[in-house]
């Protein structure tokens, strides 16, 4: 029997689990909410700490080590009535290095159409078949998200599954009155992140997250320079993606979480292929173009 310390404010107790895989960290901040009970954001806090950390979304098995580490922080900007809430969500998530005291970070992605209805002290049910609320049907979306990213870099293409149970779940809330699911909305919403993803033309954005984790972060600790020049030759993948898809969701969600880490990796790099990189990036992420080029006077 496992089991799973909850830490709600100075309390502590502790629950039999049997498989679950997130330790996902919760927030929940109302800066601009006011004259409201406050208990209520509490309340919403450890039912959302709950709902993710307690579900299993997997059939397999995960040593407490093993669980994934994430943090989903939530941002009230308007409470309409008692019970709906609408604001942002900030989602993380990381893990480990192989060999080392290093997490990468797998997913950092802001959804700015969080809009849900939730009562005080409200259980959250998730039933694949039958969602309930809006809140329900994001967080299990964000989850299967997270563990996709997670999957993918430990096997080719490993996060399939979850990216299509999150595919499901954007089916299911076609219907919805809120927004974040439908094609037409936006071209970056949950809509186009699962479809970017299950998509054969961002099939090298996939290999790519394999490459870069297993046979080159991993890989460092035994010869940085081989693995660096790893993933420096695995950067025509995302360039593939690129040409293909110049406005890619899951391209810009990819930079949202390595473009920093990117620029750490190849700062050390000799001169022929830091000029080939930052050429790379410079074309497929023009945003951050600036930064790229900043490592070449290093030289």
């Amino acid at each position: 029997m496992r089991y799973l310390a909850f830490i709600f404010f100075a309390s502590l107790s502790l629950i039999p689990l049997h498989s679950q895989e997130l330790r996902c960290a919760v927030q929940v901040v109302a800066p601009s909410v006011q004259g409201t009970n406050r208990t209520m954001f509490q309340s919403l806090r450890e039912t959302i700490y709950e709902f993710m950390n307690n579900q299993q979304w997997t059939n397999h098995v995960y040593k407490t080590s093993e669980r994934i580490e994430c943090t989903f922080h939530f941002t009230i900007n308007e409470l309409i009535g008692v019970d709906r809430f609408k604001g942002s969500l900030q989602i993380q998530a990381r893990r480990p290095v192989f060999n080392s005291a290093y997490s990468t970070t797998t997913l950092n992605l802001k959804d700015d159409n969080i809009d849900f209805e939730y009562g005080e002290y409200e259980n959250l049910v998730y039933n694949k078949n039958n969602i309930e609320s809006n809140l329900t049907a994001i967080l299990a979306y964000y989850a299967y998200i997270v563990l996709g990213y997670d999957y993918d870099t430990f096997s080719p293409e490993g996060g399939t599954p979850y990216f299509q149970e999150a595919q499901k779940i954007v089916g299911m809330m076609q219907n919805t009155r809120e927004t974040g699911w439908k094609q037409f909305e936006s071209r970056q919403n949950r809509y186009w992140l699962v479809d970017n993803l299950l998509d054969e033309d961002h099939q090298p954005l996939r290999e790519f997250y394999y490459e870069y984790h297993r046979n080159g972060l991993d890989l460092m600790h035994k010869d940085a320079e081989e693995a660096r020049s790893h993933i420096a030759a695995s950067l025509k993948l995302l360039r593939d993606v690129y040409r293909r898809e110049p406005s890619s969701y899951a391209l810009q969600v990819f930079f949202d979480a390595k473009q920093k880490e990117l620029i750490n990796i190849f700062s050390e790099s000799f001169s022929m292929e830091k000029a080939e990189v930052v050429n790379i990036l410079s074309e497929i992420n023009p945003t951050n173009a600036d930064a790229y080029q900043e490592m070449l006077k290093d030289n």
